[in-house]
């Protein structure tokens, strides 16, 4: 395939553009910085900082897919009103010039993969598990999540697939964990909070397979929750963490520390939803890791 990405130079992106390329696909990167995705990919990768260079060449490039994974991250800094419309707009404005991209083409691509979150569901704490049907809170992730969605099945009017990735907290050698490293690396992690939140995550490595997994089966549309069928609740996912290091977990950290760091965005790590992974498994997905246990030996080994 010929396949279009953004968000290349983040934390999925650089696990997901290698298996990609190892499979015999050729891929071609829309960033704002080409310079940095040269640097991570090399030749590999072609890249363009304006989608209209793909339109303006002499040898116009079929895209069989679009893989839509741009994004400001969100927990990267505290939630005021200015920091909530950089995270909607990075995601919107992105969707949205990939759909008009998409007009203009003469050839339409095949499917969209784009990002989303479980954030669409807002925050639960009931034990209850969510599939992609599950009720919904309203807040500011759903907005967030509920309006990039809308954006990006808008390419179904051209009659491309699309799939929405509801993702999960990603596990991996970096991301969310890299955060979480140094602190219980010197004895002093521990739950956040009651730690009684539910925590629904996903390995890296099952991640990208159902990216790639949604990619090669053309009758998978709609919305998917990318996340491991067992999510646990906070108090298990930093012990289970805490044991995979050979250290304690005991020093709790209390709700106003997130609070302080990130604002409304502490909600991010004090509250939670429990969601698990209907379609994919329905479809036939086979998770390489469930427990959350496994996850993190794995990723400590």
């Amino acid at each position: 395939m010929n396949i279009l990405m953004t968000g290349a130079s983040g934390f999925i992106a650089q696990t997901l553009i290698p298996n990609l390329l190892a499979e015999g696909h050729k891929l071609w990167a829309w960033t704002r910085s080409p310079q940095h995705c040269d640097y991570l990919y090399g030749a590999n990768l072609n890249c363009v900082a304006q989608l209209n260079e793909l339109l303006n060449r002499d040898d116009a490039v079929h895209f069989d897919a679009i893989i839509n994974l741009a994004g400001e991250g969100i927990a990267d800094k505290r939630w005021s009103e200015a920091r909530k419309a950089t995270l909607l707009s990075s995601r919107l404005d992105t969707t949205a010039a990939l759909i008009r991209f998409i007009e203009q083409l003469d050839q339409k691509p095949t499917v969209l993969l784009s990002g989303s979150a479980i954030g669409f569901y807002g925050s639960h704490d009931s034990d209850e598990p969510l599939a992609e049907d599950g009720p919904i809170n309203i807040g500011f992730t759903h907005e967030l999540c509920r309006r990039w969605e809308e954006e990006a099945d808008k390419a179904r009017e051209y009659g491309v697939r699309v799939c929405l990735l509801r993702t999960g907290i990603v596990l991996g050698k970096g991301g969310a964990l890299a955060k979480m490293r140094l602190p219980f690396m010197m004895g002093m992690g521990g739950r956040v909070g009651s730690g009684k939140q539910w925590m629904s995550w996903v390995h890296i490595a099952d991640e990208v397979r159902a990216i790639q997994f949604l990619l090669g089966n053309d009758h998978c549309s709609g919305a998917f929750n990318l996340t491991a069928p067992n999510a646990v609740q906070n108090l298990e996912f930093t012990r289970s963490f805490a044991q995979s290091l050979g250290r304690p977990s005991f020093m709790p950290l209390p709700d106003v520390v997130p609070k302080l760091m990130l604002g409304e965005g502490a909600e991010l790590l004090l509250e939670g939803q429990r969601v698990y992974p209907k379609r994919l498994l329905q479809e036939g997905f086979q998770f390489s890791f469930e427990k959350i246990e496994d996850a993190f030996l794995d990723l400590e080994s």
